[in-house]
């Protein structure tokens, strides 16, 4: 079990009802502000515990729920796992305004999703993103009240609706309520609460396992099914998800298959990738992306028929455990039921499939005298990595194909 939090900031309307709450990213129940170096794993944890550990429903009622994004989930690197209904999407005021992202924030408006702009302050390049939102929030302390009165004269000509943040006292509300916000957020109303909670912590095993099944052309939903199940809590979150007010299921899931048959395999790539992104905190995302660089090189050598595809595939795939986990790898290999020469092939390169991995991690180093493999001129080897490397890149943008 490991511990989760969340922030929640009440959001009101003129009349001082609660309209909706900001969802925030918290790592300690004692520390009631963000100290965020990543900001895609911040989202991602938001994103997980929100709607696959506490449930939106239980969070925010039948309220809005307004969620930051950083730039890789608006252009479309990392998913968006949950549908236009209940969120607000945050743009950030620190992302950097292009043509990338304005056409990205037009498609997730066509797509029905509300768009919120954060911390605002007119300049003319943001004019497109003004167009395409339907919330501007106004940061009441960064800004000198007329310049703030300015603002909300020159954003009349827009139809948005106008949100003063931060907020600290009753003369900030009384302002801001005067130039004709429509709504209002900060201490003057309520400190952001944390909602503590616990979940079972995911193998990282069976998430890499997963990733790669689910890159083939034709992912096997009965293969899916046993990797899901060889997972509680993996398979705790998946269901925790269907469970949730919006799907409002007529009849129960009966099996672990039954529940990714209805959820699909796309949503299902998008749920485990952003597992995958929140459950290495300390690791980089890089790492299992070199894991299956060198798992795919290593089976396309074995394509020669010196040796078996999947083993290949396997022994790759496992040469980054030792750095994922912090645990030498003969340590690991003791708790895995693995074939002796599979072992063998990760401790010492010994057989065809230790070969492999030999010749793949010289390509990655550039030591290109050692990097050799039977039957493959090396040509043919500089194909086989830069193919690895090609299809793993992809790896993310696939996940939302």
């Amino acid at each position: 079990m490991q511990d989760i939090f969340i922030g929640r900031q009440p959001i009101y309307n003129r009349d001082v009802e609660l309209h909706a709450y900001e969802l925030l990213y918290r790592h300690n129940k004692n520390q009631n502000s963000a100290n965020i170096v990543d900001h895609d794993r911040a989202t991602a944890e938001v994103v997980l515990n929100a709607f696959l550990e506490f449930g939106l429903d239980h969070l925010v009622g039948d309220k809005l729920a307004f969620i930051n994004l950083p730039r890789s989930f608006l252009v479309g690197d990392l998913p968006i796992p949950f549908t236009s209904e209940q969120v607000v999407l945050e743009v950030l005021e620190n992302i950097v305004v292009d043509e990338q992202i304005i056409h990205a924030v037009q498609q997730l408006r066509q797509a029905g999703y509300s768009i919120a702009l954060d911390d605002f302050v007119f300049h003319e390049s943001l004019r497109p993103l003004v167009e395409n939102s339907g919330i501007i929030k106004i940061d009441m302390m960064s800004l000198p009240r007329e310049q703030i009165a300015k603002h909300v004269a020159a954003l009349r000509e827009y139809p948005v609706s106008l949100l003063a943040e931060k907020v600290e006292n009753h003369d900030d509300f009384a302002f801001a309520r005067a130039l004709g916000f429509d709504y209002f957020q900060g201490y003057f109303f309520c400190r952001p609460n944390i909602v503590a909670g616990h979940t079972l912590s995911t193998n990282r095993l069976s998430l890499l396992r997963l990733l790669a099944a689910l890159q083939q052309t034709n992912p096997d939903i009965n293969s899916i099914t046993e990797l899901v199940s060889q997972d509680v809590a993996l398979s705790y979150k998946l269901l925790r998800r269907l469970n949730s007010a919006a799907f409002g299921l007529s009849r129960p899931i009966e099996s672990i298959h039954h529940a990714l048959v209805f959820l699909g395999l796309k949503h299902i790539k998008q749920w485990i990738a952003l597992i995958a992104l929140s459950n290495v905190p300390d690791k980089p995302n890089e790492l299992m992306v070199l894991g299956l660089t060198r798992a795919r090189m290593c089976e396309q050598l074995a394509r020669t028929g010196q040796g078996n595809g999947e083993v290949h595939f396997t022994v790759g795939l496992f040469s980054v455990l030792d750095a994922l986990l912090d645990t030498p790898m003969d340590e690991l290999l003791r708790q895995l039921p693995l074939a002796e020469d599979l072992k063998q092939a990760l401790l010492h390169h010994q057989g065809m499939a230790g070969r492999a991995l030999s010749c793949a991690k010289a390509f990655e180093r550039g030591e290109w005298e050692d990097a050799h493999y039977p039957s493959f001129t090396p040509d043919h080897l500089t194909e086989a990595y830069l193919n690895a490397v090609m299809w793993a890149d992809e790896l993310q943008a696939s996940l939302i194909a």
